[in-house]
């Protein structure tokens, strides 16, 4: 089995982090391709980050379909582009905001995601609305760290993030954790540990839920929404997507 998992900005070492993650969680015959856009935001913290990553995320999809991929996973908070994606291709394309409350919601009855920027803690209710899992979650909290701090100053933002876990814990009546961010994916057992609450972190979960969809033999429908583009062709800078 082979899973792409892309990272939707074009910061290498994020995408190094996702990658191996991913590989710790795999099942010993899935090979995990990690990815990332040639063009891009290098990290993505806003509405306008997302739409023009989402280009970039649908590339290495159809990169992947050249590829014989079995399942991709759209490794940002955001789920930029996700159901876009699932239109370019018959294999399971699960985000990782989706994927991890998915399963938080199997764990406990209420969760709390403890994210990077306040402004971003937005983005994560309207996707808690637009899946369904609103009522689930009791607050989507800011760790006030920029994305890029993952990799460049880990101790700083690993302190934040463990900070509102606990917070999380003591004030919102919760029983996991959500984080929301793809970087935040080698942080997951030690976050565990420090706030003494289940985290479920997305990338990992998404690794297994694309491994499951697969082996089940479940494909992306095409019928209806989902259904292949319209071949058309397309203009300017976007001429090579058309058909």
């Amino acid at each position: 089995m082979k899973i792409r998992v892309v990272n939707p900005n074009t910061t290498a070492a994020m995408t190094d982090t996702i990658g191996a993650a991913a590989r710790r969680v795999a099942a010993p015959a899935t090979r995990i391709v990690a990815t990332q856009p040639d063009s891009g935001p290098v990290s993505i913290e806003s509405h306008f980050d997302e739409a023009i990553a989402a280009v970039g995320v649908l590339e290495e999809v159809r990169r992947g379909e050249r590829d014989a991929t079995d399942a991709y996973v759209i490794a940002c908070f955001g789920d930029p582009g996700l159901l876009a994606a699932r239109e370019l291709t018959r294999a399971p394309v699960i985000g990782i905001a989706e994927a991890a409350f998915h399963l938080a919601t199997l764990i406990a009855t209420r969760f709390s995601v403890v994210t990077t920027l306040s402004r971003t803690t937005v983005i994560a209710e309207h996707l808690l609305q637009q899946y369904g899992f609103a009522h689930h979650c009791r607050r989507v909290r800011a760790a006030e760290i920029p994305v890029l701090d993952l990799e460049h100053d880990t101790d700083a933002a690993l302190r934040r993030i463990v900070e509102e876990g606990r917070r999380a814990k003591a004030e919102d009546g919760v029983g996991a954790i959500v984080l929301g961010c793809g970087g935040m994916a080698d942080l997951t057992d030690t976050i565990a540990d420090a706030v003494g609450l289940p985290v479920v972190e997305g990338v990992t979960a998404a690794v297994k839920l694309a491994e499951s969809l697969v082996s089940l033999r479940l494909a992306t429908s095409k019928h209806g929404d989902l259904a292949f583009p319209r071949p058309k062709p397309f203009t300017g800078r976007f001429a090579h997507l058309g058909a």
